[in-house]
């Protein structure tokens, strides 16, 4: 069901266009604040915007920061984890103690600092996602490379004289695809969440891209609060069903490379 519903919500992303031809940004005055119906299947917002428009298209920007942010994250955690793990000694102290100061403070400040210094935008949340939780993924691969270094095929491959990228490449990292399955998922979850949050707080991507923390944010005004639900429900169930749809993927892998897990 996680798969499913991931998956027409990745259609809705890439197909945006179609679904929504006249875009997020189309304003029309002579139907502001509109209910569904009348040639607008969710209803318009405060400025005469379709919401349907506008959920769409914030499809697209979860879904960019969620894997941009998880691929850049898993790029900068499996190359320290890498080299910490398999050279250990004066390369595994530093660079464990750097991910310790990274994961000391908490995500949100950190992002929200890193935001405030170089400012709002789609790529920068991405970049600023991933820098605040590489930690994560480092931390994963580490330990599973600590473990297979002192198997035999690893101490084999030694002796024979093979190269140390070369058993990073062909022993070590085909063995840290079952883990890192699951961060990445869970980490995709956790980046379309923090991205809401920071559009809600304004911190987040800025017009014309639409976003659902920003559809979110229009919740803050009483009257849409409480009149005009219509505006910011949609954005919000979003939020849920596709968090909630990649947390089960994330669940099912783990308990499919957990061989300790009860099925």
């Amino acid at each position: 069901m996680g798969v499913v519903v991931l998956s027409l919500v990745t259609l809705m992303a890439i197909f945006a266009d179609i679904l929504a031809p006249q875009g997020p940004e189309f304003i029309d005055l002579e139907s502001v604040r509109q209910p569904p119906g009348n040639g607008h299947f969710l209803g318009t917002d405060d400025v005469g915007r379709d919401v349907w428009a506008r959920v769409a298209f914030g499809a697209r920007t979860s879904m960019v920061v969620g894997v941009g942010a998880v691929a850049v994250a898993l790029s900068i955690g499996i190359t320290v984890g890498l080299i910490s793990g398999f050279l250990g000694k004066w390369a595994d102290t530093i660079l464990m103690r750097i991910t310790d100061g990274f994961m000391s403070v908490p995500s949100l400040i950190l992002i929200i600092i890193f935001i405030a210094i170089v400012g709002p935008s789609l790529t920068n949340v991405i970049l600023v996602i991933a820098l605040a939780t590489w930690p994560t993924s480092a931390r994963v691969v580490r330990g599973q490379v600590l473990a297979l270094r002192e198997q035999e095929f690893i101490t084999a491959a030694k002796v024979i004289g093979v190269r140390t990228p070369a058993i990073l490449k062909n022993h070590i990292l085909p063995n840290l695809l079952g883990p890192l399955s699951v961060v990445a998922t869970f980490g995709i979850a956790g980046a379309i969440l923090t991205e809401a949050g920071l559009s809600f707080l304004g911190l987040g991507v800025r017009p014309p891209i639409s976003s659902w923390g920003q559809m979110v944010n229009l919740a803050q005004q009483s009257q849409i609060l409480l009149a005009e639900p219509w505006i910011y429900v949609p954005s919000g169930v979003m939020i849920v069903v596709t968090v909630l749809a990649v947390n089960f993927i994330g669940d099912g892998l783990r308990k499919a490379v957990d061989p300790k897990s009860v099925r």
